[in-house]
């Protein structure tokens, strides 16, 4: 079974990033073998919190993790995926750990010894001689564009990728509220290495399709509704289609305002690392005639003189 990030550092799903670097630096504080000398269940320890910290703190390796869940995530990406970019030294240098990171790197070379016995040696698919992660083909990215259904529900797509000399289709997992520029990675669908290594990956970067009824708004979702002078003033009812294709009955109180926004709770997009939905807005827009009737134009007047 895969461990999970969260409970490893503590934290919940929803934690922001403050949170977590927090949590973090409590528990790598407690169990650096610095402060642990020759105790192996310290060294473990340490290292499944950095992995999991490596993976938290980049909200696009976090991403992923959310997405596939522990044992799908684990399978897709080595441990070299994991702490890629992850430079251990400068993360301790920031939390203000002072000497605690200066013996640890990712990347060791001539003169870096390593005291505790190549503590990520493992994770970085190091040993004795070996001097930086292997190297793997490049990247490639992909721009998906995406409708405001399929954003908000979650779907799979298939694209079309030049792999080398191959044209390969791959299908591509959208999670329901996945948000405009954001990025997905499907680990070795990339380009090939040249030298028989292992693949690079595939960046999915999202695009948002408009549309031709709803605007997207971070969570929230937007409708415009035209009504009349006179609902706007004595209150109606009216119908408002909704994302999840069903269509609401919403009551416009009287004397409500042009741009007067009306609230549809929870009918937003699932909240990105965070439980619950956005809600649906209604933005209404009060119509006047540009054509009126002699006799619309004569009932207008009385109501002028009345005082409206």
């Amino acid at each position: 079974m895969s461990d999970d990030y969260y409970r490893i550092l503590g934290v919940e799903k929803n934690a922001g990033p403050e949170e977590i670097k927090k949590a973090y630096r409590k528990l790598a504080l407690r169990y650096h073998p610095d402060k642990n000398p020759g105790n192996r269940e310290a060294e473990e320890k340490f290292k499944k919190i950095n992995e999991a910290y490596a993976v938290l703190s980049d909200p696009e390796k976090r991403d992923q993790y959310n997405q596939f869940g522990s044992e799908a995530f684990s399978r897709r990406f080595s441990q070299q995926d994991i702490f890629r970019n992850f430079d251990l030294n400068m993360v301790f240098s920031e939390m203000g750990l002072g000497g605690f990171g200066r013996r640890f790197s990712t990347r060791r070379g001539a003169g870096h010894a390593d005291p505790f016995g190549d503590l990520f040696s493992d994770f970085m698919g190091g040993g004795p001689g070996h001097s930086r992660v292997p190297s793997k083909g490049a990247d490639l990215t992909h721009v998906l564009p995406v409708s405001l259904e399929e954003a908000y529900r979650g779907t799979e797509k298939t694209v079309l990728v030049s792999r080398g000399s191959q044209r390969e289709e791959i299908r591509v997992k959208i999670p329901a509220g996945v948000t405009p520029g954001q990025k997905l990675r499907v680990a070795g669908k990339g380009r090939p290495h040249q030298g028989g290594g292992r693949s690079g990956d595939l960046i999915i970067r999202v695009e948002m399709k408009p549309h031709d009824l709803f605007s997207r708004v971070e969570d929230d979702v937007y409708i415009g509704k035209t009504i009349s002078f006179s609902q706007a003033a004595l209150g109606t009812v009216v119908p408002v289609e909704t994302l999840e294709g069903e269509t609401k009955r919403v009551r416009i109180p009287p004397g409500t305002q042009g741009s007067t926004k009306i609230r549809i709770k929870g009918y937003g997009f699932p909240k990105r690392d965070k439980s619950g939905r956005g809600d649906q807005y209604i933005r209404i827009a009060i119509e006047i005639p540009k054509k009126p009737t002699p006799e619309q134009v004569e009932l207008i007047r009385k109501l002028s003189e009345s005082g409206l």
